[in-house]
Protein backbone atom coordinates (compact mmCIF):
# COMPACT_ATOMS: atom_id res chain seq x y z
CA UNK A 1 0.00 0.00 0.00
CA UNK A 2 1.31 3.48 -0.83
CA UNK A 3 1.57 5.98 2.01
CA UNK A 4 3.53 9.07 3.02
CA UNK A 5 4.53 7.20 6.18
CA UNK A 6 6.64 4.61 4.33
CA UNK A 7 10.23 5.36 5.41
CA UNK A 8 12.04 3.70 2.51
CA UNK A 9 15.83 3.40 2.62
CA UNK A 10 18.65 2.92 0.13
CA UNK A 11 20.38 -0.43 -0.25
CA UNK A 12 23.55 1.06 1.31
CA UNK A 13 21.60 2.15 4.38
CA UNK A 14 19.99 -1.27 4.63
CA UNK A 15 23.45 -2.87 4.58
CA UNK A 16 24.58 -0.55 7.37
CA UNK A 17 21.57 -1.58 9.44
CA UNK A 18 22.23 -5.27 8.76
CA UNK A 19 25.82 -4.90 9.94
CA UNK A 20 24.65 -3.29 13.18
CA UNK A 21 22.08 -6.03 13.74
CA UNK A 22 23.86 -9.20 12.64
CA UNK A 23 27.52 -8.26 12.20
CA UNK A 24 29.64 -7.47 9.16
CA UNK A 25 29.80 -11.14 8.18
CA UNK A 26 26.09 -11.19 7.43
CA UNK A 27 26.05 -8.14 5.16
CA UNK A 28 24.90 -9.44 1.76
CA UNK A 29 26.74 -8.85 -1.48
CA UNK A 30 25.10 -7.27 -4.50
CA UNK A 31 21.82 -5.39 -4.64
CA UNK A 32 19.16 -8.12 -4.73
CA UNK A 33 18.98 -8.92 -1.04
CA UNK A 34 15.96 -6.81 0.00
CA UNK A 35 12.34 -6.90 -1.13
CA UNK A 36 9.78 -4.46 0.19
CA UNK A 37 6.71 -6.08 1.75
CA UNK A 38 4.07 -3.83 0.27
CA UNK A 39 0.83 -4.89 1.96
CA UNK A 40 1.13 -2.69 5.07
CA UNK A 41 -0.33 0.81 5.43
CA UNK A 42 2.02 2.45 7.93
CA UNK A 43 5.59 1.21 8.49
CA UNK A 44 7.89 0.17 5.71
CA UNK A 45 8.95 -3.48 5.90
CA UNK A 46 11.64 -5.37 4.02
CA UNK A 47 12.26 -9.06 3.55
CA UNK A 48 16.02 -9.36 3.91
CA UNK A 49 18.27 -12.21 2.79
CA UNK A 50 21.49 -12.24 4.84
CA UNK A 51 24.82 -13.38 3.42
CA UNK A 52 24.41 -16.77 5.14
CA UNK A 53 21.11 -17.29 3.33
CA UNK A 54 19.04 -16.81 6.46
CA UNK A 55 16.09 -14.45 6.04
CA UNK A 56 14.78 -11.72 8.31
CA UNK A 57 12.25 -8.91 8.25
CA UNK A 58 13.15 -5.27 8.91
CA UNK A 59 10.45 -2.83 10.03
CA UNK A 60 11.11 0.92 10.05
CA UNK A 61 8.78 3.50 11.59
CA UNK A 62 7.69 6.61 9.63
CA UNK A 63 10.12 9.51 9.06
CA UNK A 64 10.40 11.97 11.93
CA UNK A 65 9.08 14.87 9.84
CA UNK A 66 5.93 13.13 8.55
CA UNK A 67 2.69 13.93 10.35
CA UNK A 68 0.88 10.94 11.84
CA UNK A 69 -2.21 10.54 13.99
CA UNK A 70 -1.78 11.33 17.67
CA UNK A 71 -2.26 7.67 18.58
CA UNK A 72 0.53 6.69 16.18
CA UNK A 73 3.37 8.53 17.92
CA UNK A 74 5.80 5.98 19.37
CA UNK A 75 3.75 3.13 17.94
CA UNK A 76 6.72 0.91 17.11
CA UNK A 77 7.79 0.93 20.77
CA UNK A 78 4.23 -0.02 21.65
CA UNK A 79 4.51 -2.94 19.21
CA UNK A 80 7.74 -4.14 20.77
CA UNK A 81 6.13 -4.12 24.21
CA UNK A 82 3.09 -5.99 22.90
CA UNK A 83 5.30 -8.65 21.32
CA UNK A 84 7.21 -9.01 24.58
CA UNK A 85 4.00 -9.43 26.58
CA UNK A 86 2.56 -12.00 24.18
CA UNK A 87 5.82 -13.96 24.00
CA UNK A 88 6.34 -14.00 27.78
CA UNK A 89 2.79 -14.53 29.02
CA UNK A 90 1.04 -16.65 26.36
CA UNK A 91 1.65 -19.52 23.96
CA UNK A 92 0.51 -17.40 21.01
CA UNK A 93 3.14 -17.54 18.23
CA UNK A 94 4.86 -14.23 17.44
CA UNK A 95 8.06 -13.70 15.43
CA UNK A 96 11.31 -13.65 17.37
CA UNK A 97 12.83 -10.18 17.65
CA UNK A 98 16.50 -10.24 16.61
CA UNK A 99 17.59 -6.63 17.02
CA UNK A 100 16.06 -3.31 18.09
CA UNK A 101 17.52 0.09 17.20
CA UNK A 102 15.90 3.11 18.85
CA UNK A 103 18.96 5.35 18.53
CA UNK A 104 18.04 7.09 15.23
CA UNK A 105 21.77 7.14 14.46
CA UNK A 106 21.41 5.70 10.95
CA UNK A 107 17.72 6.26 10.17
CA UNK A 108 15.49 8.99 11.58
CA UNK A 109 13.11 6.50 13.17
CA UNK A 110 12.74 3.47 15.41
CA UNK A 111 13.35 0.12 13.72
CA UNK A 112 13.75 -3.55 14.44
CA UNK A 113 14.68 -6.83 12.78
CA UNK A 114 12.68 -9.98 13.44
CA UNK A 115 12.66 -13.51 12.13
CA UNK A 116 11.09 -14.21 8.76
CA UNK A 117 8.17 -16.63 9.10
CA UNK A 118 8.04 -18.98 6.12
CA UNK A 119 4.28 -19.35 5.72
CA UNK A 120 1.32 -17.94 3.81
CA UNK A 121 -0.46 -14.79 4.85
CA UNK A 122 -3.82 -16.19 5.99
CA UNK A 123 -5.95 -13.32 4.66
CA UNK A 124 -4.32 -13.10 1.25
CA UNK A 125 -4.22 -16.87 0.79
CA UNK A 126 -7.95 -17.05 1.57
CA UNK A 127 -8.77 -14.15 -0.77
CA UNK A 128 -6.73 -15.70 -3.58
CA UNK A 129 -8.60 -19.00 -3.36
CA UNK A 130 -5.57 -20.94 -2.12
CA UNK A 131 -7.41 -22.22 0.97
CA UNK A 132 -10.61 -24.26 1.03
CA UNK A 133 -13.67 -23.25 3.04
CA UNK A 134 -13.01 -25.76 5.83
CA UNK A 135 -9.43 -24.50 6.31
CA UNK A 136 -10.61 -20.88 6.37
CA UNK A 137 -13.29 -21.64 8.96
CA UNK A 138 -10.86 -23.57 11.15
CA UNK A 139 -8.25 -20.84 10.79
CA UNK A 140 -10.72 -18.19 11.93
CA UNK A 141 -11.71 -20.29 14.94
CA UNK A 142 -8.04 -20.72 15.83
CA UNK A 143 -7.47 -17.00 15.40
CA UNK A 144 -10.33 -16.32 17.83
CA UNK A 145 -8.86 -18.74 20.38
CA UNK A 146 -5.41 -17.18 20.10
CA UNK A 147 -6.91 -13.73 20.49
CA UNK A 148 -8.76 -14.87 23.61
CA UNK A 149 -5.49 -16.11 25.09
CA UNK A 150 -3.85 -12.74 24.42
CA UNK A 151 -6.73 -11.12 26.30
CA UNK A 152 -5.83 -13.08 29.46
CA UNK A 153 -2.89 -10.72 30.04
CA UNK A 154 -3.96 -8.06 32.56
CA UNK A 155 -2.39 -4.61 32.47
CA UNK A 156 -1.67 -1.93 35.09
CA UNK A 157 -3.90 0.72 33.49
CA UNK A 158 -6.23 1.37 30.57
CA UNK A 159 -4.91 2.79 27.30
CA UNK A 160 -1.54 2.58 25.47
CA UNK A 161 0.76 -0.11 26.83
CA UNK A 162 3.52 2.29 27.81
CA UNK A 163 1.17 5.06 28.90
CA UNK A 164 -0.06 7.54 29.58
CA UNK A 165 -2.57 5.35 31.34
CA UNK A 166 -6.10 5.93 32.55
CA UNK A 167 -7.87 4.69 35.65
CA UNK A 168 -11.03 3.76 33.73
CA UNK A 169 -11.87 2.38 30.31
CA UNK A 170 -14.38 5.18 29.77
CA UNK A 171 -11.61 7.77 30.14
CA UNK A 172 -9.20 5.86 27.91
CA UNK A 173 -11.68 5.24 25.10
CA UNK A 174 -13.16 8.73 25.09
CA UNK A 175 -9.64 10.16 24.95
CA UNK A 176 -8.80 7.92 21.97
CA UNK A 177 -11.86 9.07 20.04
CA UNK A 178 -11.35 12.71 20.99
CA UNK A 179 -7.72 12.83 19.87
CA UNK A 180 -8.69 11.27 16.53
CA UNK A 181 -11.49 13.79 16.03
CA UNK A 182 -8.99 16.58 16.77
CA UNK A 183 -6.56 15.05 14.29
CA UNK A 184 -9.32 15.21 11.71
CA UNK A 185 -10.18 18.80 12.56
CA UNK A 186 -6.50 19.76 12.23
CA UNK A 187 -6.48 18.68 8.57
CA UNK A 188 -10.09 19.77 7.91
CA UNK A 189 -11.30 16.32 6.90
CA UNK A 190 -14.98 16.01 6.04
CA UNK A 191 -16.44 13.14 8.08
CA UNK A 192 -19.93 13.72 6.79
CA UNK A 193 -20.82 14.44 10.41
CA UNK A 194 -20.11 17.41 12.63
CA UNK A 195 -17.46 16.15 15.10
CA UNK A 196 -19.57 17.56 17.94
CA UNK A 197 -22.44 15.29 16.92
CA UNK A 198 -20.10 12.29 17.15
CA UNK A 199 -18.98 13.52 20.57
CA UNK A 200 -22.60 13.72 21.71
CA UNK A 201 -23.33 10.20 20.46
CA UNK A 202 -20.33 8.88 22.36
CA UNK A 203 -21.35 10.71 25.53
CA UNK A 204 -24.92 9.42 25.26
CA UNK A 205 -23.73 5.79 25.22
CA UNK A 206 -20.63 6.06 27.43
CA UNK A 207 -22.26 4.39 30.42
CA UNK A 208 -21.86 1.05 28.63
CA UNK A 209 -18.09 1.47 28.85
CA UNK A 210 -18.22 1.36 32.65
CA UNK A 211 -18.87 -2.39 32.59
CA UNK A 212 -15.19 -2.82 31.67
CA UNK A 213 -13.28 -2.78 34.95
CA UNK A 214 -10.17 -4.86 34.20
CA UNK A 215 -7.60 -3.68 31.62
CA UNK A 216 -6.90 -6.62 29.30
CA UNK A 217 -4.25 -6.77 26.60
CA UNK A 218 -6.04 -6.34 23.28
CA UNK A 219 -4.46 -6.43 19.84
CA UNK A 220 -7.10 -4.19 18.15
CA UNK A 221 -5.77 -5.12 14.67
CA UNK A 222 -5.67 -8.92 14.80
CA UNK A 223 -7.37 -10.26 11.69
CA UNK A 224 -6.61 -12.74 8.93
CA UNK A 225 -4.19 -10.47 7.04
CA UNK A 226 -2.13 -10.00 10.20
CA UNK A 227 -1.58 -13.72 10.65
CA UNK A 228 0.43 -16.43 8.93
CA UNK A 229 -0.82 -19.94 8.21
CA UNK A 230 1.03 -23.14 7.36
CA UNK A 231 -0.49 -26.59 6.88
CA UNK A 232 -3.82 -25.31 8.13
CA UNK A 233 -2.50 -23.85 11.40
CA UNK A 234 -1.76 -20.29 12.48
CA UNK A 235 2.01 -20.06 13.00
CA UNK A 236 2.48 -16.33 13.64
CA UNK A 237 0.56 -13.21 14.62
CA UNK A 238 1.90 -9.99 13.09
CA UNK A 239 1.58 -6.20 13.45
CA UNK A 240 1.03 -5.55 17.14
CA UNK A 241 1.60 -1.79 17.07
CA UNK A 242 -2.01 -0.82 17.89
CA UNK A 243 -2.26 -3.02 20.99
CA UNK A 244 -3.50 -1.47 24.22
CA UNK A 245 -5.05 -2.32 27.57
CA UNK A 246 -8.81 -2.25 27.26
CA UNK A 247 -11.94 -4.22 26.40
CA UNK A 248 -11.59 -7.50 24.44
CA UNK A 249 -14.82 -6.64 22.61
CA UNK A 250 -12.77 -4.06 20.70
CA UNK A 251 -10.85 -6.78 18.83
CA UNK A 252 -10.85 -6.52 15.03
CA UNK A 253 -12.22 -10.03 14.56
CA UNK A 254 -15.59 -8.77 15.82
CA UNK A 255 -15.86 -5.77 13.49
CA UNK A 256 -18.08 -7.65 11.05
CA UNK A 257 -20.86 -7.54 13.64
CA UNK A 258 -21.34 -3.87 12.75
CA UNK A 259 -19.57 -2.98 9.51
CA UNK A 260 -20.61 -4.62 6.25
CA UNK A 261 -17.18 -4.35 4.65
CA UNK A 262 -15.59 -6.81 7.09
CA UNK A 263 -15.59 -10.61 7.32
CA UNK A 264 -18.40 -12.61 8.90
CA UNK A 265 -17.22 -13.04 12.53
CA UNK A 266 -19.10 -16.27 13.26
CA UNK A 267 -16.09 -18.62 13.23
CA UNK A 268 -13.85 -16.11 15.00
CA UNK A 269 -16.49 -15.72 17.73
CA UNK A 270 -16.69 -19.48 18.19
CA UNK A 271 -12.95 -19.64 18.88
CA UNK A 272 -13.11 -16.45 20.92
CA UNK A 273 -15.76 -17.98 23.16
CA UNK A 274 -18.34 -15.25 22.54
CA UNK A 275 -22.04 -15.91 22.00
CA UNK A 276 -24.95 -13.50 21.92
CA UNK A 277 -24.05 -10.05 23.17
CA UNK A 278 -25.90 -8.29 25.97
CA UNK A 279 -27.41 -4.86 25.19
CA UNK A 280 -24.49 -3.10 26.88
CA UNK A 281 -21.96 -5.23 25.00
CA UNK A 282 -23.77 -4.50 21.74
CA UNK A 283 -23.52 -0.78 22.44
CA UNK A 284 -19.81 -0.99 23.23
CA UNK A 285 -19.15 -2.97 20.08
CA UNK A 286 -20.89 -0.29 18.01
CA UNK A 287 -18.87 2.44 19.72
CA UNK A 288 -15.66 0.61 18.80
CA UNK A 289 -16.81 0.37 15.18
CA UNK A 290 -17.67 4.07 15.27
CA UNK A 291 -14.11 4.79 16.37
CA UNK A 292 -12.69 2.58 13.61
CA UNK A 293 -14.79 4.31 10.96
CA UNK A 294 -13.55 7.71 12.16
CA UNK A 295 -9.95 6.47 12.02
CA UNK A 296 -10.34 5.03 8.51
CA UNK A 297 -11.69 8.34 7.27
CA UNK A 298 -9.27 10.68 9.05
CA UNK A 299 -6.10 8.74 8.31
CA UNK A 300 -6.54 9.07 4.54
CA UNK A 301 -5.39 12.69 4.84
CA UNK A 302 -2.33 11.70 6.85
CA UNK A 303 -1.39 8.90 4.45
CA UNK A 304 -1.62 11.19 1.43
CA UNK A 305 -4.08 8.93 -0.39
CA UNK A 306 -5.15 10.21 -3.79
CA UNK A 307 -7.56 7.35 -4.42
CA UNK A 308 -10.83 8.05 -2.58
CA UNK A 309 -11.79 4.39 -2.16
CA UNK A 310 -10.71 4.11 1.50
CA UNK A 311 -12.14 7.53 2.34
CA UNK A 312 -15.49 6.67 0.75
CA UNK A 313 -15.54 3.33 2.55
CA UNK A 314 -14.86 5.00 5.90
CA UNK A 315 -17.61 7.55 5.31
CA UNK A 316 -20.12 4.84 4.37
CA UNK A 317 -19.31 2.71 7.42
CA UNK A 318 -19.46 5.76 9.69
CA UNK A 319 -22.99 6.45 8.44
CA UNK A 320 -23.88 2.81 9.04
CA UNK A 321 -22.71 2.66 12.65
CA UNK A 322 -24.15 6.07 13.51
CA UNK A 323 -27.52 4.77 12.31
CA UNK A 324 -27.10 1.66 14.46
CA UNK A 325 -26.54 3.97 17.44
CA UNK A 326 -29.78 5.77 16.65
CA UNK A 327 -28.55 8.70 14.56
CA UNK A 328 -29.23 9.30 10.89
CA UNK A 329 -27.46 12.02 8.89
CA UNK A 330 -29.81 14.70 7.62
Amino acid sequence: MESLTKNRQSKDTLKTLIARAYGAGEVPEGENFATEITEGWFNVAYRIRLRSGREAVLKIAPPADVAVLTREHGMMRNELEAMRLVAEHTTVPVPRIDHVDLTHEVVDADLFFMEFVDADNFGFAAADGRLDAATIAAGNRELGALNREINTVVGPHFGPLEGPGFATWREAFIDAVETTLRDGEAVEIDLGWDPDVIRKVLAAHADALDEVTEPRLIEVDLWTKNSMIRDGRIVAILDHERALYGDPLMEAGLTGLDLAGFDDPTDFMAGFGLGELTPAQRTRRRLYSLYLAVIMTVETKYRGHTDTQVYDFGRTELDRVMAALGHVRV
